[in-house]
């Protein structure tokens, strides 16, 4: 039950409306306890070493029966990552976390060594758009 809107009542305490009879519930019971993202990641809001792009692909090397990191959350991007590589954003999607907790607990597994990471081509690396077009025209002449 939420707060009803604020207006101005006259004749009430402070000119607003009371607060509900009832208190009000912000969680149902099955949200579980609330963890603040600082929390997952130490308070630390960048990674330690490279900062990790969007699109870049995350791959698990940790065997399974290896000694996983004692956070949950960074066993369950393990888990995600074993057998397919899987993007940070869609990681991030995936976990429901935000994507600067998700950046510092990847950071956090490249310097333990449990995955690897691809990073995209930067973008002064990719062949120009005229050379692409010419290799278009010239198999469409085929």
């Amino acid at each position: 039950m939420a707060y009803p809107p604020r207006r101005y009542l006259p004749g009430s305490p402070f000119g607003y409306p009371p607060p509900p009879e009832e208190p009000v519930r912000w969680f149902d019971d099955a949200a579980g306890p609330v963890v603040r993202p600082y929390a997952l990641t130490g308070g630390r809001t960048v990674p330690s070493g490279a900062r990790f792009d969007l699109i870049a692909l995350v791959v698990s090397d940790a065997p399974q029966e290896a000694d996983l990191p004692a956070d949950p959350e960074q066993a369950a991007i393990l888990a995600l990552c074993r057998g397919n590589a899987l993007s940070v954003a869609e990681i991030a999607a995936d976990l429901d976390l935000p994507l600067g907790v998700v950046r510092v607990l990847l950071g956090d597994l490249l310097d333990a060594e449990l995955i690897r990471v691809s990073r995209p081509v930067p973008p002064a690396l990719l062949p120009d758009e005229q050379i692409l077009l010419e290799v278009i025209h010239g198999l469409r002449a085929l």
